[in-house]
């Protein structure tokens, strides 16, 4: 292999030009006919074509936030060409899809069955087909994550989590991001830091995991900027890359309010909300309602940002950092309407985010913060 293989959760090639690897992890893994989940704009900018394959089946209509409908016609495709596991390449829509598709392969059960808050954790079970996840933004993370989301045919943005749908093996390889326009890398950058505090600030006790949510906190704070204003730095692009991979794997320690909001609005169909945006324009109004039950967290926080003025001056520092690259400060700006917000709290309050969010969270406490948000 041409990259070192850092061994975490699940087997990962990191560095500039990892995707050579490819058909060695094919190899390891068991893969002979993927079927390669990835969205249409990949396609025509020829991400598919860099992995090298012969005639690959590739599945390509998965959506921003992927949909039950689009993991069922991806099943179809897969098991219609006898494939014998899974490429995901691209952000976390379509290896959010890929790992869904891979608990239909093999298990005997509906998807919302597989949900988190519909006991799916129980039902999940290690007989799974081989999944390799290849991203192509510095963002979600998913690619070494135990999660998937998907939003179900009931109009839910549910929660799939398992140790058993964490990809066999990740392909990390920040040349994937170059062209990545600026504005996605400013939402994809905010979406990895989003995840980084808000682990950091979760009220399980996991210091290892806590360690890892600061370092990738810095390292993304201090290289957003620069990928933003100057794409083809790779330097940057891979701290961002690590940023994003880092994020997920503090994901032990559980996310927060952010997350148990930015779900159900991602769920809106007519909206098309990108997750990433609506992490940022969440977190600095949820870090000052969060301010009371996670104040020695933000203090760490602010420490590792070089930021002083307390829980204040680091929303006001999360508030300048995302003008600066022109993400929209509020939820009102990203054309959320009045009417799309009713029923949100209940939604929110149910997510599995909020039982590890740093204060108790009640549909009063979300309309909190939608209101200073809106």
């Amino acid at each position: 292999m041409q990259s070192p293989t850092i061994s975490y959760l699940t087997k990962v090639q990191f560095g500039v030009g990892a995707l050579g690897d490819l058909r060695e992890v094919m190899t390891q893994v068991g893969i002979a006919r993927p079927l390669v989940v990835t969205d249409q704009p990949l396609v025509e900018l020829g991400f598919v074509s860099r992995l090298g394959l012969d005639s690959p089946v590739v599945f390509a209509d998965i959506q921003s936030n992927p949909t039950e409908s689009s993991v069922l016609a991806g099943l179809e495709v897969y098991r219609e060409h006898g494939c014998d596991g899974f490429l995901a390449l691209g952000g976390g829509s379509p290896i959010d899809a890929a790992k869904a598709m891979a608990i239909l392969a093999t298990h005997d059960i509906k998807l919302e069955e597989a949900a988190y808050i519909r006991g799916g954790l129980e039902r999940i079970t290690s007989d799974m087909p081989p999944l390799i996840a290849i991203p192509t933004t510095a963002g979600t993370g998913t690619e070494v994550g135990r999660g998937s989301l998907v939003t179900m045919e009931s109009g839910q943005k549910l929660a799939i989590i398992s140790p058993h749908i964490i990809p066999n093996w990740s392909i990390v390889d920040p040349e994937l991001t170059l062209n990545l326009p600026p504005l996605l890398t400013a939402a994809t950058g905010m979406d990895a830091l989003s995840h980084c505090i808000e682990t950091a600030i979760s009220r399980v006790y996991n210091p290892v995991a806590e360690a890892i949510a600061l370092d990738g906190l810095k390292r993304g704070w201090d290289n957003l900027k620069i990928a933003f204003e100057n794409p083809y730095d790779i330097a940057a692009r891979t701290e961002m890359m690590m940023c994003a991979m880092q994020g997920a794997l503090s994901f032990q320690k559980g996310l927060g309010l952010v997350h148990s909001i930015s779900h159900p609005l991602g769920a809106i169909q007519r909206r098309a909300l990108h997750h990433g945006t609506l992490n940022s324009v969440l977190m600095p109004h949820v870090l000052l309602f969060n301010e009371s039950g996670c104040r020695l967290a933000l203090d760490k926080i602010g420490d590792q940002l070089g930021i002083s003025g307390g829980v204040a001056g680091i929303a006001k520092a999360l508030t300048d950092y995302s003008d600066s690259m022109g993400l929209p400060l509020t939820l009102s700006e990203m054309g959320v309407e009045n009417d799309d917000l009713i029923g949100i709290e209940a939604l929110a309050v149910a997510d599995h985010c909020s039982l590890t969010n740093p204060r108790d969270v009640t549909q009063e406490g979300v309309t909190e913060v939608l209101k200073s948000a809106f």
